[in-house]
């Protein structure tokens, strides 16, 4: 991704995941913006921002935050989201295992109380270690944790799977994670 389209991918997770006030932006309840009131509120501090360009960061995103509705009218994060919002996500049954992506500082914590949400409305787990690691690198030096994903969900543990393929749960408790020894 190249600097411009990754810029401007932040401020998309900015204004989309976590504060359209900022822009004067409404999400109805399901988090979709109008294409056109995002690109008109935010030509002050994103001029470059077109419709294009907002095509071009849609499909080629890596981690494919955002996804269009309604032949492009609407646009909304895929998840992450720290604002009230209800992504209609159906349960859907895990593979045996799934990955989380942390650092050495929050291994306590995790190990007492497991894995927390936190402000987010979900936690997140990537399918593969290597997109655990990547979400990992950005603190530090990764860790990997190996998350009994079918064993959670068959003791009545809720996942969901997001448009962009990461999984989705409230919560993850400790007798749950293979904490690497």
């Amino acid at each position: 991704m190249n600097s411009k389209h990754k810029q401007i991918s932040k401020y998309l997770s900015l204004i989309l995941r976590h504060n359209p006030e900022k822009i004067g932006l409404k999400l109805d309840d399901n988090g979709w913006a109008s294409v056109t009131e995002l690109l008109s509120r935010s030509k002050r501090k994103q001029p470059l921002l077109t419709i294009e360009l907002l095509r071009e960061i849609v499909m080629t995103n890596d981690k494919q935050r955002f996804s269009f509705k309604e032949n492009e009218t609407k646009i909304r994060a895929n998840q992450g989201h720290s604002i009230k919002v209800t992504l209609g996500y159906d349960s859907k049954e895990p593979p045996a295992f799934l990955f989380h992506g942390t650092v050495g500082k929050f291994i306590p914590a995790i190990k007492e109380k497991g894995i927390l949400k936190m402000s987010r409305h979900h936690v997140h787990l990537s399918h593969d270690r290597n997109t655990a690691a990547k979400v990992g690198a950005r603190r530090g030096i990764p860790i990997i944790l190996t998350i009994r994903a079918r064993d959670m969900y068959r003791d009545g543990i809720q996942f969901y799977q997001s448009e962009n393929g990461v999984w989705l749960t409230d919560h993850i408790p400790s007798p749950y994670i293979e904490f690497a020894k």
